[in-house]
């Protein structure tokens, strides 16, 4: 498949801005449609913008999200400070939503999204993000894309130019890749594993920071 089009999430937070511009950069990516809130800051030739006040909201047979090879749900939540109800709404009601919209209008789509290190596959120990995330994960399984995939990244380096990065992070950034390679990874290459995944396809449904690395290759 060399041109592919695709609805990305997320695009005014630092993961989603990343694979934003590896996108755009992409010879292989012909469109890429962002769905937000709020407007993402950039203008490319490929970028399309289509703002939504609330992703609850979403039409199930909404034709501006049709005709697309794949989803990059990058859009998240910390749950610092946030109460089980309140994170569960935002990270699972909303992602599963949306991902049935798109279902609904795009049956052979992969769909990819953006989880978590240590995400709670058995949905049932402490830690309440992890439980959320876990769900998600196991749900979007079965909804029946094409391909599914969980983005499972540690710490990520973010893209040059990237706007959408914590003042407190900036300083830090170089360190991580040098004390924890292994834990760590660039958004560039989250955004070609994502990207790969409809080209390539790969053999796991769950990619942790290797999986990722190899993907991307």
């Amino acid at each position: 498949m060399s041109s592919i089009k695709i609805i990305l999430t997320g695009a005014t937070g630092m993961v989603g801005e990343g694979v934003l511009l590896e996108c755009l950069e992409n010879p292989n990516i012909s469109e890429v449609l962002s769905v937000s809130r709020k407007p993402s800051g950039k203008t490319h030739a490929k970028l399309k913008e289509y703002l939504v006040p609330d992703f609850l909201g979403i039409d199930v047979n909404d034709e501006n999200l049709k005709g697309y090879d794949a989803c990059f749900f990058c859009a998240g939540i910390s749950s610092v400070g946030m109460n089980e109800e309140d994170y569960t709404k935002i990270t699972y009601d909303t992602t599963l939503h949306f991902a049935k919209v798109l279902l609904n209008l795009n049956p052979e789509m992969v769909f990819n999204y953006v989880s978590g290190a240590h995400t709670d596959k058995t949905e049932s120990g402490k830690l309440m993000w992890a439980r959320v995330k876990g769900k998600t994960e196991n749900d979007l399984k079965k909804l029946g894309f094409k391909d599914a995939y969980n983005f499972r990244p540690g710490f990520m380096k973010p893209v040059d130019g990237q706007v959408n990065v914590k003042w407190f992070f900036k300083p830090v950034i170089w360190l991580f890749p040098i004390l924890l390679p292994s834990k760590s990874l660039t958004l560039h290459e989250v955004g070609r594993a994502m990207i790969n995944t409809v080209q390539k396809g790969y053999s796991t449904s769950i990619l942790e920071i290797q999986d990722i690395k190899n993907l991307a290759k």
